[in-house]
C-alpha cells in the first residue's frame, strides 16, 4: 500500500550522513526520508554511487538554506590509479590509453602544486552539468560532443598521503563546484602516463564536523535493533530488499509502525539531528529586537542605524528599526529573534544600511 502523503512528521533539522559506496545520493535521501518520517527533504551536494562520505540531508525547513552547503568548501581523501585514463576519469569508464610511469616523486609534487589557488576547470563531459536542459553525461553516452566552458575553481590545499605503486592517495580542499576527477585526469596528462579515481571519500562539507556524520548502518542499527547488517563494501540486492522489507531480514517502514514504537524508534535517531541554523553557519549572526524579528519573518527590510553605546541600552527600538553601537559587514546573515533565541532566516545587510530577508523559516505554531 502506498503511504498516504498526508502522513510525516514537521521535522527542521540537518542529519549528516556518511553515504555508502555503490548507492546514489538520492537513493540514500529517499530511504532516510522514510526512516525518520518526515514530509519534506533533501541533500545538499550529490556524491556519485563511486563516491563515499558526508552527505547532508535537509528536513523540513532547513531545506531552504541547503544551497549555503552546496556553495560551502569541500575537502575528499582520493585514490588515483596511475597509467591508465579512462573516458570518465574513473574505475568505472573504459580504458582509452596506457602509458608507462616514469615521472620522480619530486615530479609528482611539482605537478601537484600546480593545482593550488585560483584557477579555471572543465568539468568532465561524464558529469552531471546541464547544456540546453540536458546532462552532460547524456550527451557522451550518444557520442555527441558539446559546448563545456570552464568554471573558476580554488584549491586552498593539495596533500600527498600516500604512494603505492600505481595508485597514489590524496587530501584535497577545494572550493564548490571543483570535480576531484578532472583534477585526476588532469594530473595524469600533466605526469604524462594519465590517471583516473579509483576510490572518492568526502571528508568535510563547510564547517561540519566529522564526528557528527553517522554511517547509513549504524543508523539502521540504531533505528530499529534487531536489523542484521553485513555491513558490505558494496550495497547489495539483499540489503536494498532488506529495507523495502522485501526479504528475509526485515526492516520496517516508520509509517508501518504502532504509535509507540514510533516514538521508541525517533527517541533513539532523533538526537543525531543537527540544528535548523547550520547549513548557514559560515555567515555572521545578527540578532534583531522583537518588532523588526517579526517584520523580518513577513519579508520586510530592516534599516539599521548607528547610536552611540552608552545610548544603546536605553534606547527603544521604533517598529522595524534597529539601533546598533556598530554596524555588521556586508553580506548575507545568520538572523535571529534576540528575545528568544530563535532563527529567524537569512538576510542580506546592504550598503544602505538594510537588512534584506532572503530566506525565511515559516514555523507552525
Amino acid at each position: 500500500m502506498a503511504r498516504p502523503s498526508k502522513r510525516g512528521r514537521d521535522l527542521d533539522a540537518v542529519i549528516l550522513l556518511n553515504k555508502p559506496l555503490g548507492m546514489s545520493s538520492n537513493d540514500l535521501l529517499q530511504k532516510v526520508k522514510r526512516l525518520f518520517d518526515v514530509k519534506r527533504a533533501g541533500h545538499t551536494g550529490a556524491l556519485d554511487p563511486l563516491a563515499s562520505g558526508m552527505l547532508p540531508i535537509c528536513f523540513g525547513e532547513a531545506t531552504k538554506f541547503s544551497q549555503y552547503l552546496l556553495d560551502a568548501d569541500k575537502r575528499y581523501i582520493v585514490s588515483a590509479k596511475l597509467g591508465q585514463r579512462t573516458d570518465t576519469s574513473d574505475a568505472e569508464g573504459q580504458i582509452i590509453s596506457i602509458r608507462p610511469i616514469v615521472h620522480s616523486i619530486d615530479e609528482l609534487n611539482h605537478a601537484l602544486m600546480s593545482f593550488l589557488g585560483k584557477t579555471e576547470q572543465i568539468p568532465s563531459i561524464y558529469s552531471a552539468l546541464k547544456y540546453q536542459g540536458k546532462p552532460l553525461y547524456e550527451y557522451a553516452r550518444q557520442g555527441i560532443d558539446v559546448p563545456i566552458p570552464p568554471r573558476p575553481i580554488e584549491v586552498y590545499s593539495i596533500e600527498l598521503l600516500a604512494v603505492d605503486a600505481d595508485t597514489i592517495t590524496l587530501d584535497i580542499h577545494c572550493s564548490k563546484g571543483t570535480y576531484i576527477r578532472t583534477i585526476i585526469d588532469d594530473l595524469g596528462e600533466k605526469l604524462g602516463c594519465g590517471a583516473h579515481v579509483t576510490k572518492l571519500h568526502r571528508t568535510a562539507v563547510g564547517q561540519y564536523p566529522a564526528d557528527k556524520m553517522i554511517d547509513w548502518f549504524d543508523l539502521l542499527e540504531l533505528a530499529q535493533p534487531e536489523f542484521i547488517s553485513a555491513r558490505p563494501s558494496m550495497i547489495t540486492a539483499l540489503h536494498d530488499e532488506a529495507f523495502l522489507a522485501k526479504s528475509a531480514i526485515q526492516f520496517k517502514m516508520t509509517y508501518t509502525l504502532h504509535p509507540t514504537e514510533k516514538i521508541s524508534r525517533f527517541s533513539r535517531i532523533d538526537n543525531l539531528l543537527l540544528p535548523l541554523d547550520t547549513p548557514a553557519i559560515d555567515h555572521e549572526a545578527i540578532y534583531l529586537p522583537k518588532e523588526a524579528a517579526n517584520a523580518f519573518i513577513k519579508g520586510i527590510d530592516i534599516p539599521f542605524f548607528v547610536i552611540g553605546r552608552e545610548e544603546l541600552n536605553q534606547f527603544k527600538n521604533h517598529r522595524s528599526n534597529t539601533f546598533v553601537s556598530e554596524l555588521p559587514n556586508l553580506g548575507l546573515k545568520r538572523v535571529y529573534d534576540e528575545s528568544n533565541g530563535l532563527f529567524l532566516g537569512v538576510g542580506l545587510f546592504d550598503e544602505k544600511q538594510r537588512l534584506w530577508p532572503k530566506r525565511v523559516v515559516v514555523r507552525n505554531e
